[in-house]
């Protein structure tokens, strides 16, 4: 079922870009409840969890930082596609390659803690991805690639967070070091989520339907999960 609910995320963020063609204020509001979902489950859920995994504190806050860093690495390769900024413009004659293998290996990774992190992981992703589908969506049917190119691109991306939750639970290293990988996520998601709510504010001026949107991702985790 993860595997579905997975890839199902990336399916409905495409097809609502097929379909609909939801407009950049849905996509910054949607974006905006994302990161607030994101961030709460990571300080309610995966924070403690992760410090109860273990009596070396400082070994798991220095992968957190670790995860930040990395993030921070990776988006210079992304573009920002992550947190739902593609900052780069292609005239469809040369694939952007690393925006391709930054994507697909944060996919991957933030698979791997998944099976033994339990739902409240997996609904964060799940929830993170649907307003990422829309704009990578949107994104790569505004160039001049072909169908063929668009939708092996999603079908890709797709599959990589269910690829790293299989390989998460079938090999022993991901098994072995799964604080540690945690860890990791822990601090990519904590950069991911800020980011998100930060660029989601337009002028540093008040909001009301972003701060409601906020409001809701974060009471949402609170009641549910």
């Amino acid at each position: 079922m993860n595997y579905i609910l997975l890839i199902a995320s990336v399916i409905l963020g495409a097809l609502l870009v097929f379909i609909i063609k939801p407009s950049n204020k849905i996509v910054r509001l949607l974006l905006a409840f994302s990161g607030a979902y994101l961030l709460s489950v990571t300080i309610l859920h995966l924070l403690p969890e992760v410090y109860t995994e273990t009596t070396d504190s400082k070994r798991v806050g220095i992968f957190i930082l670790i995860g930040i860093i990395l993030q921070s690495v990776l988006e210079s390769f992304s573009k920002g596609a992550e947190h739902g900024h593609i900052h780069i413009h292609s005239d469809g004659k040369k694939f952007p390659s690393l925006l391709f293998v930054s994507l697909c290996l944060h996919a991957f990774s933030e698979g791997l803690p998944i099976h033994h992190a339990g739902d409240n992981l997996l609904w964060a992703i799940i929830v993170h991805k649907i307003p990422i589908a829309i704009v990578l969506t949107t994104f790569l049917i505004q160039t001049k690639y072909s169908k063929k190119i668009v939708f092996g691109f999603l079908f890709f991306f797709g599959f990589m967070s269910p690829l790293g939750v299989l390989l998460g639970d079938k090999i022993d290293f991901f098994t072995n070091y799964y604080t540690e990988i945690t860890a990791l996520i822990i601090g990519v998601f904590l950069h991911i989520s800020t980011i998100i709510l930060f660029e989601s504010s337009e002028n540093h001026t008040f909001n009301l339907q972003k701060f409601m949107a906020i409001l809701l991702g974060v009471l949402l985790t609170v009641f549910t999960l």
